[in-house]
């Protein structure tokens, strides 16, 4: 079966893919901003989203796809290679100048792909789109957040900790794929009642996700500093045009290719703030986040058509 993006007009699968995530943040930000929601509702609802449902969408999603058909080294090296790239060039040049390390370079890598991904990779690419999908999400926190620990410790004062970093890896949602990965690789299936259990909860988790990070949005203060900046403009069009240029360079195509262009043109993730030393630091990672959320409702139409012509 043709995925959905390749089958239908361009515009109308983007726009039916994009616009119900850009609508469910819109109904978290004005709530926020109306009061509805408070702070500590919000709160309470963040925990729920980020530390029971969408733990089972990881979960769910990783212990039934078909990761054997995903798991392709060239697929990898064409999105890692690029992100990783991206990581050191943004850190080499803010380190000249802050003189410790940040999380900028990990804020320029690191794409909010569970929250953003899942239902754009779902929309356009369909089942084979999601596996690459879960199967690059498998080693895209354990490698990019080993990188950060690896550089807090080689370039500051911080003493590598393998504690620290397990810790950090240590979140209800990376917990959720590796225990969906372990089912999936022993082969064994859940019950009915647990399968059908753990679909319910990850029914309910991008809705509630989406709203919480609109809510969240409305309580940053955009600070448009020139950190912020080349940190949004290094995730929406360095990485994407990197990626894009390692899977050409080696032969990655169709779906893989656009996936890889997806997943490398989403806003970046909110995960980095716990890397944060400095509130500056947490300002500036803050900014860039919710600066690259917004304009990312522009640039990923563009990356996907980008990706069209030249396909």
């Amino acid at each position: 079966m043709p995925a959905p993006f390749l089958s239908e007009p361009y515009a109308v699968a983007v726009t039916q893919a994009i616009l119900p995530i850009f609508l469910l943040i819109i109904v978290g930000y004005l709530l926020s901003r109306r009061g509805a929601l408070t702070a500590e509702n919000n709160k309470a609802l963040g925990n729920l989203a980020f530390k029971l449902f969408m733990p089972m969408v990881l979960f769910t999603g990783m212990a039934k796809a078909p990761l054997h058909d995903g798991l392709n080294m060239t697929v990898l090296v064409a999105y890692f290679v690029p992100a990783l790239a991206v990581f050191a060039l943004v850190n080499l040049v803010i380190h000249r100048y802050a003189g410790h390390p940040t999380p900028f370079g990990l804020t320029a890598a690191f794409g909010n792909n569970a929250l953003m991904g899942i239902p754009l990779v779902g929309g356009l690419f369909g089942s084979s789109g999601l596996v690459l999908l879960f199967t690059v999400l498998a080693v895209h926190s354990l490698l990019l957040f080993s990188f950060q620990s690896l550089y807090n410790s080689l370039a500051g004062s911080e003493p590598f900790n393998a504690r620290t970093l397990t810790g950090s890896l240590a979140n209800p949602m990376i917990i959720g794929l590796l225990l969906g990965v372990l089912l999936n690789l022993s082969e064994l299936s859940l019950p009915g009642w647990a399968d059908h259990f753990t679909t319910w909860l990850a029914q309910a988790a991008l809705p509630c996700a989406l709203i919480v990070l609109g809510a969240n949005l409305a309580g940053y203060r955009l600070r448009p500093s020139p950190e912020a900046i080349g940190i949004a403009l290094a995730k929406l069009i360095a990485l994407p045009a990197l990626v894009l240029l390692a899977c050409m360079t080696l032969g990655v195509t169709g779906v893989a290719r656009g996936v890889l262009v997806l997943m490398a043109a989403n806003p970046c993730g909110v995960n980095v703030l716990g890397f944060s030393r400095t509130l500056g630091d947490s300002q500036k990672t803050s900014s860039a986040i919710c600066l690259s959320t917004l304009l990312s409702a522009l640039t990923l139409p563009l990356w996907m058509w980008i990706n069209l012509q030249l396909a």
